[in-house]
């Protein structure tokens, strides 16, 4: 920083500092709200509600199905996050939208994914509290609530197939008589 002020007059010294500090704070809380939910989307909306909130949203050409009769439909633009590039898929039942899942691939990271993992998990430690964890040679797993959601964030470590998996879903409360 020495080299720098004798190289810049002071008085731009002065507005350098500031400018570095404000580009700063602007890229830590975007890096902060990165994993949020994407402006205007929450879990419950239509699909012409996602498209007016996201209108660079496309179906996806071989939706996938899960549990629940759930359907990812919706794919939007790749999201850089902790070091990765996630492709988003919106999930619908019901004609609501009730998951939106990131997922990047990280056979090709070296750590497969680790550093990611762990950035995203004290994000999600500051962004809802402590979570619940699972731990085993093959994946790590760690899940929270939050209002009316569910957030999930896994890792998968293997070496063609290893990623990392963060997701929102509506959350479903059961009374005794469904068990």
């Amino acid at each position: 920083m020495s080299k720098l002020r004798s190289l810049v007059p002071p008085l731009f010294f002065g507005l350098l500092v500031r400018a570095l500090a404000a580009s700063a704070a602007v890229f830590a809380a975007g890096a902060l709200h990165a994993q949020a939910l994407p402006p205007g989307v929450r879990l419950g909306m239509t699909a012409v509600e996602l498209q007016a909130a996201m209108p660079t949203i496309e179906r996806v050409p071989r939706p996938q199905r899960l549990a629940g009769r759930l359907v990812g439909g919706w794919q939007g633009a790749p999201v850089s996050m902790a070091g990765l590039v996630f492709e988003p898929t919106f999930f619908f039942a019901d004609s609501q939208l009730r998951r939106v899942e990131y997922l990047a691939s990280a056979s090709a990271v070296p750590d497969g994914g680790a550093a990611a993992f762990a950035e995203l998990l004290r994000w999600g430690r500051a962004a809802f509290g402590a979570e619940l964890a699972s731990n085993d040679p093959g994946s790590a797993y760690a899940a929270w609530t939050h209002e009316d959601a569910d957030v999930y964030l896994q890792h998968v470590r293997d070496a063609r197939r290893g990623g990392v998996r963060l997701v929102y879903k509506a959350r479903q409360l059961r009374d005794g008589s469904e068990l």
